[in-house]
């Protein structure tokens, strides 16, 4: 005959009548099993349930099923409790949810930001999910530590992956599915080595420009002219030009046309004076595209990244320059604004349209000849002050 189990109360106040259960639950134990459990009243099913594991392992010592009760209970006060969080009805909350919000939120993000989170939930999330099947409201600092170390990237990619959690578990927070968002791994744990700014001087650019065909020429100037992206070029519009100013509200993302920039800040650009030669050498379409690619096979035949490239590639080869077209046209732009024109950075910041001074600071860290040049113009004029001369 089997023995029933020994409930035993936690000693809350708010009790049922004649000995029943803690209306916020009870530890119990089975002899039969030599387990311990929770007790808890269900409302929805109206029963009451009994839980023997927590995080997945039977509870064989009383301090756990006291821990266990004490963590429903906080759920239970903090308003945010459910019951399939501890039942075990699946091993783990995180991977449906990781999906569900993906789903959610799809419609708010660009292609590309869908791509990538994507790819952070199949190839690295879930797998990790998987192999240790907690809730999503277990998710601690600790275990974010372990996420981050399972992921199979490095630096960027690996903070890639990471925000796009922190992303799902803000996005929890804020629907009330967890009490918080636990503190993320910092910046200097994903080891992150920023890359060496590669650029070209101008007359080496203009070689390369040259070697481009006259039909395909346009675009690649103004990316330069004006220090855009190449993508923001390629989903310009004939509307975009107004009274000599481009309206830039809109690039390609994943291939796919999206009303909003990168930043999701339309910018105005003059139209540069240099650029205006090129402005009748644009082909002739009935397409609402500024710029157009004779050779494109998509309705309105607009230039698209990887044609873009493929051209740039070519003509790269034909002057015997190695070099991406994103560092030979926008890096080489302000590097060049920079080292040969003696621009600043606040200038630059102002050309780019960069919303922090950080983010052009970058194309400075490398400029090691202008750096030599304001030293030694440093050390003059202190020896003129000093000596009254040059010194020999």
């Amino acid at each position: 005959m089997t023995s029933q189990p020994q409930i035993r109360h936690a000693g809350s106040p708010n009790q049922q009548g004649g000995g029943g259960v803690c209306m916020k639950g009870a530890i119990g134990f089975r002899k039969d099993r030599e387990v311990w459990f929770v007790s808890w009243w269900d409302k929805a099913q109206g029963k009451q349930l009994k839980i023997y594991r927590y995080k997945g392992e039977l509870m064989y010592h009383k301090k756990v099923a006291r821990k266990l009760l004490s963590v429903m209970q906080s759920r239970t006060e903090d308003g945010i409790f459910r019951i399939d969080e501890f039942t075990g009805r699946q091993p783990t909350d995180v991977i449906p949810y990781l999906d569900q919000w993906l789903v959610d939120i799809s419609p708010t993000l660009k292609p590309a930001t869908i791509k990538d989170y994507s790819n952070s939930i199949k190839k690295h999330l879930i797998p990790f999910f998987k192999k240790h099947p907690i809730q999503l409201s277990e998710i601690q600092h600790d275990t974010l530590i372990q996420i981050l170390n399972s992921i199979k990237r490095k630096g960027k990619g690996k903070q890639n992956v990471m925000y796009c959690l922190h992303a799902c578990m803000d996005y929890a927070w804020r629907s009330g599915r967890i009490v918080q968002v636990p503190p993320f791994p910092k910046k200097k744990q994903y080891k992150i080595q920023e890359p060496i700014i590669q650029w070209v001087p101008s007359d080496r650019q203009e070689k390369i420009l040259n070697a481009i065909p006259k039909e395909h020429q346009p675009i690649f100037w103004w990316v330069k002219l004006h220090f855009r992206r190449p993508g923001e070029a390629c989903a310009l519009h004939k509307v975009d030009l107004v009274d000599d100013v481009f309206v830039i509200k809109r690039t390609f993302s994943n291939r796919i046309l999206t009303d909003s920039t990168k930043t999701g800040k339309a910018i105005q650009v003059e139209c540069v004076d240099d650029f205006k030669q090129f402005m009748g050498a644009t082909p002739k379409y009935l397409s609402p595209f500024f710029f157009v690619n004779p050779y494109a096979r998509k309705p309105g035949k607009p230039y698209s990244l990887s044609s873009m490239e493929k051209i740039w590639n070519k003509a790269c080869k034909e002057v015997g320059e190695h070099i991406k077209m994103y560092a030979g046209l926008k890096h080489s732009s302000c590097c060049q604004y920079l080292n040969e024109k003696g621009g600043s950075f606040s200038d630059l910041q102002e050309v780019t349209g960069h919303q922090r001074l950080e983010s052009v600071k970058r194309y400075g860290e490398m400029q090691v000849k202008r750096r030599k040049e304001l030293m030694e113009r440093k050390v003059i004029r202190l020896d003129r002050n000093q000596t009254g001369g040059v010194p020999k």
